[in-house]
């Protein structure tokens, strides 16, 4: 098992939500979305030029931006 930003998976990859780093109104929006540390979530595609990030966790569909991904740690 290894732990990498969201930013960083790759389409079809599935893992749970480690660690949240950082604060502020970006962090406080992740978790009022639901993005809750031990939260299954799968990388759905990414934009052409990486932004945003589709994902899919508790049978939803979301978009984040790349900078709102690079706060979720993630376990593969």
């Amino acid at each position: 098992m290894s732990v990498t930003k969201l930013s960083h998976c790759k389409p079809g990859q599935t893992g749970v939500i480690k660690n949240i780093a950082g604060d502020g109104p970006v962090i406080q929006r992740l978790l009022e979305l639901g993005l809750i540390e031990g939260k299954a979530i799968r990388v759905l595609r990414h934009a052409p030029f990486g932004d945003p990030i589709s994902i899919e966790f508790e049978g939803m569909h979301l978009a984040l931006r790349a900078a709102e991904a690079q706060h979720l740690e993630i376990l593969l």
